[in-house]
């Protein structure tokens, strides 16, 4: 790993303790310009993950705290009639900023979900028929709790598809609890958590994972991935090409987290079900939305397809 990735990693798990894994793939959805869905039960750590990256970042972070009421001019900005200057002045929301922290994303209404959707996907805001792009480097780090909670709403499945990669975390090893228990990490040290990269060292780092190596024999086999999920008796959807495209960058940034400049066929295996299994739809309705069933036909997937030496 390079030492500005380096430092970067240390910053968080400084706060977040154990996960390592969660941690590695909140950096490759960074790295690949992409955005990230934290997904558990409340209390496991997913806001202090996302609140660790940010203060990691010497740039501009706002957190929404998406609710029943919250309308899609909270998320975007609205205009205001000036007076004295008989203009609309437009104020900006808190979608302008580097790094959005977007809490409990499935507490909102689908339609406050969608106003993230131009963002998400170009980088930029159209409000009253005026178009502003959004500061760069730009990434949404959404959380939401399980769908079977009360309360919450599924997110669409465009929605979802803005998101490079899917996160769950799990509960701690006893041994990390222990640790949470006694630093209380929550409490204290992420208020003073001090930045270690600045936003164009962050810009850097993603051109970097854009020019990781990629055998031809690699695309190949994503594409074998993305076949087989298509032919597969247990999805009614399978993987887009906005899902492949989604799986090689999220495999090269996985690449230089990993400290290397050339893509392996185990960092394909490992983004296959965080990249996909919120991409494809079951054919058993009744589990569409639970990632873990769709997961586990990933997973019968990569044990079938043919991997390259």
């Amino acid at each position: 790993m390079s030492p500005p990735l380096e430092r970067l990693r240390h910053n968080i798990e400084s706060v977040f303790f154990g996960k390592a894994a969660a941690v590695e793939l909140l950096l490759a959805g960074l790295l690949a310009r992409g955005h990230v869905l934290i997904e558990d039960v409340p209390g496991v750590g997913k806001t202090v993950l996302a609140r660790a990256l940010a203060r990691s970042i010497n740039c501009q972070f706002s957190r929404i705290q998406l609710t029943p009421d919250l309308l899609p001019s909270d998320i975007l900005g609205v205009s205001v009639y000036n007076q004295e200057k008989q203009t609309f002045d437009f104020k900006p929301g808190p979608v302008f900023a580097n790094i959005v922290l977007a809490d409990e994303i499935n507490r909102t209404t689908p339609r406050t979900q969608s106003s993230l959707l131009e963002a998400m996907n170009e980088g930029s805001v159209t409000v009253d028929g005026h178009t502003m792009m959004l500061p760069q480097p730009f990434m949404v780090i959404a959380t939401q709790n399980p769908f079977e909670f009360e309360g919450t709403y599924l997110l669409p499945e465009n929605q979802l598809d803005r998101f490079l990669v899917r996160v769950r975390l799990g509960y701690p090893s006893r041994d990390e609890e222990l640790a949470i228990l006694q630093q209380q990490p929550g409490r204290y040290k992420l208020d003073h958590l001090d930045p270690v990269l600045t936003g164009s060292e962050i810009q850097a780092l993603q051109g970097q994972a854009a020019q990781v190596r990629i055998d031809a024999a690699l695309m190949d086999y994503i594409l074998d991935i993305v076949d087989a999920t298509r032919g597969s008796a247990q999805l009614h959807t399978g993987v887009s090409p906005r899902g492949a495209l989604a799986m090689m960058q999220a495999a090269q940034a996985l690449a230089l987290v990993k400290g290397r400049d050339f893509v392996t066929p185990d960092d394909i295996k490992a983004m296959v079900a965080p990249v996909c299994a919120h991409r494809v739809i079951t054919r058993n309705y009744m589990s569409n939305g639970d990632t873990a069933t769709a997961a586990r036909i990933l997973d019968d997937i990569l044990e079938r397809v043919t991997c390259p030496v």
